[in-house]
């Protein structure tokens, strides 16, 4: 099944700080497709939403994670580990989102099989042109995983040509 442009793609937030939750919900909100936007203040609530630890009970469903490394209870890097080693959860694309500007860092989130590492903008500009162009490219011009994998139903955010 192919998603349609009008249906809104599902995105887990894994930030911590406010100011950046509401500077990328507000480039997010600007942007060309519909986005669900959910946010995860640390990297426990991340995991517990991905894989429906109670109260939840159901894992929720994202297309796309944007993760912060730098977050408290569990940070970015052991979160990533996990995504990556888990059979249910591996298949959704990660774009590392942080501070960070440390060579160790990324490599460390490649060789976690991170997909993209960008780091965070200081100037309000260029931090909202970094999400637009994040999402352009992510959410417009990328094909995510369509179909079934895992029990999980995902869909992807290209239209039927055919």
């Amino acid at each position: 099944m192919h998603r349609g442009l009008e249906m809104p793609i599902e995105i887990l937030l894994v930030e911590d700080n406010p100011g950046d939750v509401r500077l990328i919900m507000e480039a997010l909100g600007e942007g060309k497709m519909i986005n669900h936007l959910t946010v995860a203040q640390d990297g426990v609530q991340a995991l517990d939403l991905l894989r429906g630890v109670p109260p939840r009970q159901k894992p929720a469903h994202f297309e796309l994670i944007l993760l912060d490394l730098n977050l408290p209870r569990k940070n970015g890097r052991e979160v990533l580990l996990e995504l990556k080693h888990d059979p249910n959860l591996k298949h959704i694309p990660v774009i590392v989102f942080t501070s960070s500007e440390a060579e160790e860092d990324i490599r460390a989130a490649y060789a976690a099989h991170a997909n993209c590492y960008v780091t965070k903008p200081v100037g309000f500009e260029q931090f909202m042109r970094a999400i637009r162009s994040m999402e352009d490219f992510w959410l417009t011009v990328a094909r995510l995983p369509g179909g079934e994998a895992h029990g999980y139903r995902f869909n992807s955010n290209t239209t039927d040509r055919g």
